[in-house]
């Protein structure tokens, strides 16, 4: 993991060099606050890697690489104003600190500073780059709508659930390293293919960990408030999964959980009910498919093996993080 930790510490210390006004001092100084609150920059150095996946430097991504982050933050601000997260990384989300208007506007200014550092990529690779790019914001908006929309409905299937998180959040993965492969100027439209698609099954896998981790996680390591999902009914995999497995007089406790629950003793009452169920096992099962999945799409590419250790190492380390 050596070559990811490199990667790491260059795309901090570019961040920590960010340059962004001094005014109005409303509109930057959230962004520097939150740029600063750390994370694991796991997307940008995915850039990166698949850049030396396909023997180039991967230091040759790094604006790249530094437009998947700042998309990434971006989306994070605004998400967490959807969700009314207090908590980001341990620290006061950015429209707690300030107020809703700002953290709108904040977030639109990473969007474009993606945009600008995308553009510092020589001719052949920018039009690409820009493509995959802007597909995937795209796809990333359809998937926080489609997330809003399962507030209201009253039923959701685990496929469009599936499709949701795929959008949300496992295009971006893909991306990542696709646009990895396109500056170290892949050719090969079946190698590029499979770079995306180990990105997005390696999302699916984090995704689910990620809604695990939600319910089961140490919080003093989690970093945003265990239970988070249950408190605000959200419509996740294990919620729908205790859904289709449960008998009438457990799927009516679940009922009275969510619509009347006491927020001090909902989660604990509702992570009972999903074990019971056994829903954790269920979880972790549907992760190992798509973590699965991933690794064959990476035994596909035509690169020599020791070339992918590195990507293969962060996957594994992904399915088992703490926070």
């Amino acid at each position: 993991m050596q070559q990811i930790q490199a990667y790491q510490n260059i795309l901090e210390e570019r961040i920590q060099k960010l340059t962004l006004p001094e005014s109005p001092k409303n509109l930057y100084d959230p962004l520097r606050y939150f740029l600063t609150l750390g994370g694991k920059r796991t997307r940008p150095s995915l850039t990166m890697l698949a850049c030396s996946l396909f023997g180039e430097p991967g230091i040759k991504a790094v604006n790249a690489a530094m437009a998947v982050e700042l998309f990434h933050n971006f989306t994070l601000i605004h998400d967490d104003i959807m969700d009314d997260a207090p908590l980001r990384r341990g620290q006061q989300t950015v429209h707690e600190k300030w107020n809703k208007d700002i953290a709108i506007l904040s977030g639109d200014v990473l969007f474009v500073e993606a945009y600008a550092l995308l553009a510092q990529h020589e001719p052949a690779v920018l039009a690409p780059l820009l493509a995959v790019f802007s597909r995937t914001a795209r796809e990333v908006c359809e998937g926080q709508q489609m997330d809003m929309d399962f507030e209201s409905l009253s039923t959701v299937t685990i496929d469009a659930y599936i499709e949701m998180i795929r959008l949300k959040t496992s295009v971006l993965l893909g991306a990542a390293l696709e646009m990895g492969a396109i500056v170290a100027g892949v050719d090969s439209r079946d190698d590029i293919q499979n770079i995306y698609d180990f990105g997005v099954n390696i999302g699916l896998a984090f995704q689910m960990h990620d809604d695990i981790l939600d319910v089961y996680a140490d919080p003093k390591k989690f970093g945003k408030q265990v239970g988070g999902d249950i408190l605000s009914n959200k419509k996740t995999f294990m919620l729908l999964k205790a859904y289709e497995l449960a008998d009438e007089e457990t799927k009516k406790a679940l009922d009275q959980q969510l619509l009347e629950g006491n927020e001090e003793d909902k989660v604990q009452k509702v992570t009972a009910i999903f074990d019971q169920l056994g829903i954790k096992e269920v979880a972790e099962a549907q992760k190992e498919l798509f973590y699965q999945n991933a690794l064959e799409k990476m035994n596909r590419i035509n690169v020599p093996e020791e070339n992918k250790k590195e990507l293969l190492g962060l996957a594994k380390y992904l399915m088992s993080r703490d926070h």
